[in-house]
């Protein structure tokens, strides 16, 4: 019997009709769905965006949600990605194909790395279905570019050191999950004396979007914040 490849969906930023054509047509025939949360108390986040497309299904898959905290101690977490790895590898031994559904994009800071670098080195198929990013749909809710002609973007997933020193060359900043360092990052910015357009975007594509222009205050988990650098003449 063949044995089932894993499959990462990007489910985009938060919009269903965000999703790709490709994504759709996969979460409607596939098996089996991984759809991890960040909380035993909260729902997966991702699942909530395709939960209007398996409704339309009319034949029988599985869901799995494990549990994927938010917390930065790396030995409890790979005891998590390990153990949703076996839950997914039981079922590519089955020939069965599991689709992980991942919020934006796959290959952008995604919790599917881990797990697909664990099932492929374990001999199986991994594929991955490209979804829209955060900072993208970002731009676009805010009605602005982020990069034109040979203008340099840098997308940061973290403020620290590193951003100071690349910062001078970049033409836009795109940072991610500002809400947890938005003092920090208010002293870096500031510290480049350019002028600058700042806009940040909390929980985009959801019903709750915000979008507001200098750095966000009301820390909510899913803030982005864009800085468009104005050349000097």
């Amino acid at each position: 019997m063949d044995k089932g490849k894993l499959i990462g969906v990007g489910v985009g930023p938060g919009d269903p009709e965000l999703l790709t054509v490709k994504g759709i047509k996969t979460l409607k025939s596939v098996p089996v769905i991984c759809a991890p949360k960040s909380s035993k108390e909260k729902p997966s986040l991702a699942l909530s965006i395709v939960q209007n497309i398996l409704k339309e299904r009319k034949d029988d898959y599985a869901i799995f949600e494990p549990l994927f905290p938010m917390i930065e101690d790396k030995i409890e977490l790979e005891i998590h990605w390990t153990d949703a790895a076996q839950l997914i590898m039981d079922e590519l031994e089955k020939g069965r194909d599991v689709s992980f559904i991942t919020l934006g994009d796959p290959s952008i800071y995604s919790t599917f790395s881990y797990i697909a670098n664990i099932i492929k080195d374990e001999g199986y198929l991994v594929e991955m279905i490209p979804g829209i990013t955060s900072f993208t749909s970002c731009a676009a809710s805010a009605g602005i570019t982020l990069g034109e002609k040979d203008e340099i973007v840098i997308v940061v997933p973290k403020v620290d050191q590193r951003l100071k020193e690349i910062l001078e060359h970049a033409d836009t900043a795109v940072i991610m999950k500002t809400s947890r360092h938005s003092d920090v990052l208010e002293d870096i910015i500031n510290e480049d004396s350019r002028d600058k357009r700042i806009i940040s975007v909390q929980n985009c594509g959801m019903d709750d979007e915000e979008i507001s222009t200098g750095f966000a205050k009301k820390g909510k988990y899913l803030s982005t914040t864009i800085v468009k650098f104005e050349k000097s003449h």
